[in-house]
């Protein structure tokens, strides 16, 4: 049955992919510079006779690993970028960062592009040992945290020829990841004025600051009179230096602007511009604009997604150990009601009514015991990711697997602090069984993959894509 081969086989090298995961989680590299990481999944999959391409869509970290042949092509989404800022000690219940100001895995990325890595080996196993037909790809997709990465990679055409994708968030629940996210676009607002004598010739000035803290004060305006699911960020990305006597001539801020749909976004991008234009004319200053990344809204496949959760239910969840359950247990004091209400409605969101009704009843638990409920639902996931590029032009399906104490939050230090242990490797194996199984049945099952692509087609046809990235635009480093 492909269910047990492929629970055999990553039961079998479960210290293999789990070791991969700690050593992506001990150097931890923010978007566009993950070389070592990216080297250690690319490495492994070579190792294990993948045909890797390095360097693919014009980036240095973002690679593709191929085994089998010929149609159907399915894609495995990995990603294996760090947040800044998050330096944590594993296994630890308290605040204690192991480099100050460091990086660190604050959304579990080192255990998504393994379990990843775990599903393609599986399936090429069983390709290799049943003669099956197609092809499958592991995506090595870098700067996934405020890069767009797989953006940037669908704007070069590296999905053209995919049949359907699947790919997994670390989550403290297992359940499908079937909500709608907001699409955004990110970009830096550069003032340059004149230096000058801030007591002596303040007159002689004009303060490049002045028009960051207006256009911030306009921006703060206008977030009255936008679609109530938008959402505004920003940066003070330079402050035009420390020394308060001198009127600044330089300083940027950087703001990341989100919306349901794209057209939403970029109508609130161009009216943020106007608000910044204001700002250069009231100082007297010269603007420039540095359009950076954006991504689209996740489209989700309802027909894939009865695939993959059908196998969500068949390889159930963790067992977890009394000192498993102890160290959750400290972890759970760290938290805040606000954090598990906040951790209940996530869940919940993914069932509909009856994830609602589900999530009530959930209690004080530590470890889910049972799937979140599973609905057809048009909620929004308040977040987004550049997995929404890759649902606008092929079939694509994620779920959550429990890889923390429920209730932890996302880009956290408590995150970071259960991504290398026995908690967070039982999850990422669970979602690798789960890809691997969901990529067969893909790859053998015609009319599976046939009503993924129908309702696929039936979407595009209402709804055309347009990478919101524009040509000419590089992916940037964080500290660029």
């Amino acid at each position: 049955m492909m269910e047990d081969f492929i629970a055999d086989y990553i039961d079998r090298h479960q210290l293999r992919f789990s070791t991969l995961s700690d050593a992506i989680w001990d150097t931890p590299e923010t978007r566009f510079a993950e070389t070592r990481s990216s080297a250690l999944l690319a490495d492994a999959l070579e190792k294990e006779g993948f045909t890797v391409e390095r360097g693919v869509g014009g980036i240095d970290t973002a690679f593709i690993a191929s085994a089998g042949s010929g149609k159907p092509v399915i894609a495995i989404l990995g990603e294996f970028d760090a947040l800044a800022g998050l330096s944590q000690q594993a296994g630890c219940a308290r605040p204690q960062p192991l480099e100050a100001n460091g990086n660190g895995h604050g959304c579990g990325h080192n255990l998504l592009g393994t379990a990843g890595v775990a599903a393609a080996c599986a399936v090429k196993a069983w390709i290799e040992q049943h003669h099956t037909g197609g092809t499958v790809r592991f995506y090595g997709c870098p700067g996934e945290e405020g890069g767009s990465g797989k953006t940037f990679m669908v704007r070069e055409g590296l999905f053209d020829d995919v049949d359907a994708a699947v790919t997994w968030h670390p989550e403290g629940f297992s359940g499908m990841f079937n909500l709608r996210t907001l699409a955004n676009i990110q970009a830096a607002f550069s003032f340059k004025g004149v230096a000058a004598h801030a007591a002596n010739s303040p007159h002689l000035g004009r303060s490049a600051l002045d028009a960051v803290t207006l256009m911030n004060t306009g921006a703060n305006f206008l977030r009255e009179h936008i679609v109530q699911e938008a959402r505004l960020h920003y940066a003070i990305t330079n402050s035009g230096g420390v020394s308060p006597n001198v009127v600044q001539a330089d300083a940027e801020v950087l703001y990341l602007i989100r919306a349901p749909e794209l057209p939403q976004a970029q109508a609130i991008y161009e009216r943020v511009i106007n608000i910044a234009r204001g700002a250069a004319l009231m100082t007297d200053t010269t603007l420039t604009v540095r359009f950076d990344k954006a991504c689209s809204d996740y489209v989700p496949n309802r027909a894939l997604e009865a695939v993959m959760e059908r196998y969500l239910h068949q390889f159930g969840l963790p067992d977890y150990s009394d000192e498993e359950r102890a160290f959750a247990a400290e972890l759970r004091a760290t938290l805040t009601d606000d954090d598990l209400r906040n951790a209940r409605l996530n869940a919940a969101r993914t069932g509909g009514e009856a994830g609602h009704a589900w999530a009530e009843q959930l209690g004080d638990k530590l470890f889910m015991d049972e799937v979140a409920p599973y609905a057809v639902t048009r909620e929004l996931l308040y977040g987004s990711t550049d997995v929404g590029d890759v649902s606008w032009v092929t079939p694509t399906a994620q779920c959550f697997a429990p890889c923390f104490t429920f209730g932890t939050p996302l880009h956290t230090w408590q995150l970071v602090a259960q991504g290398r242990t026995s908690i967070g490797h039982k999850g990422m194996l669970l979602a690798g069984k789960v890809m691997a199984a969901t990529v067969l049945t893909l790859l053998t099952d015609q009319q599976a993959l046939a009503g993924c692509r129908a309702e696929f087609d039936r979407v595009r046809a209402a709804q055309p894509y347009h990478c919101p990235i524009p040509a000419g635009i590089t992916p940037t480093k964080l500290a660029e």
